[in-house]
């Protein structure tokens, strides 16, 4: 049985890139709103 060492660095890149990837997400999303109104859910993350 094999165990992944998760670092904190790793862990630091991770929250890093989905800070980025909300970041872009919020601004696409502020930029299209009145166009994108008429939309009941928002768009889920894919899953890893």
């Amino acid at each position: 049985m094999s165990f992944t060492v998760y670092t904190i660095e790793m862990a630091y890149a991770h929250m890093r890139q989905l800070q980025e990837l909300a970041n872009r997400s919020r601004a696409h999303q502020s930029a299209a709103a009145p166009r994108s109104a008429d939309k009941s859910r928002p768009a889920r993350a894919k899953k890893r």
